[in-house]
């Protein structure tokens, strides 16, 4: 399915999702790489196999194999991260102090430039609702020189592709 047939599936109801998709996906404060891999790594997070498939083959494409593996192991990498750290953040006491003990090698050597691999994990982050992880990644983001409309643009793609997938979701169970 492509983005177009993804698009044109939704619902009346989430008319403004089909329209909000449609300009994020030509969205310009991001370079082709951010936006590419931001709706990747937004897809996966989101968990819907339609929308996965429909993201991944429209904006996989406009990767490199390399970029496209990053966009991947963000989605990956802060499924696991943002359930530990919302965690440790929300309950206190000893754990943000005690080692994670987790491997996350992914992060020092993602094979892209830090700052798209760290826009990714930030949208990402925001999907999974991890406040702890999305202040840290945003302030790499802000240090690396990404402008607060590039954040802001990389947390609207996760948003509406979040979105699109809970309706993808509604509708299939609707139906069934």
């Amino acid at each position: 399915m492509s983005l177009e047939a993804l698009r044109a599936s939704l619902p009346d109801y989430a008319r403004d999702l089909k329209l909000n998709l449609g300009s994020l996906a030509t969205e310009p404060v991001l370079n082709a790489q951010q936006l590419a891999g931001t709706f990747v790594a937004s897809a996966i997070a989101s968990r819907n196999a339609v929308v996965t498939k429909a993201i991944v083959g429209e904006f996989g494409p406009k990767l490199s194999a390399e970029a496209l593996v990053a966009a991947k192991a963000a989605a990956a990498i802060m499924g696991m991260n943002n359930v530990y750290y919302r965690f440790t953040h929300l309950v206190g006491g000893d754990y943000p102090g005690l080692p994670a003990k987790l491997r996350m090698n992914v992060m020092a050597k993602p094979g892209v430039e830090k700052v798209d691999f760290e826009l990714w994990s930030l949208a990402v982050s925001a999907i999974n609702g991890c406040g702890m992880c999305m202040e840290s990644h945003e302030k790499v983001v802000r240090h690396g020189g990404l402008s607060s409309e590039q954040v802001q643009a990389a947390v609207r793609i996760a948003a509406v592709v979040h979105a699109v997938a809970a309706v993808v979701e509604a509708e299939a169970a609707l139906a069934a």
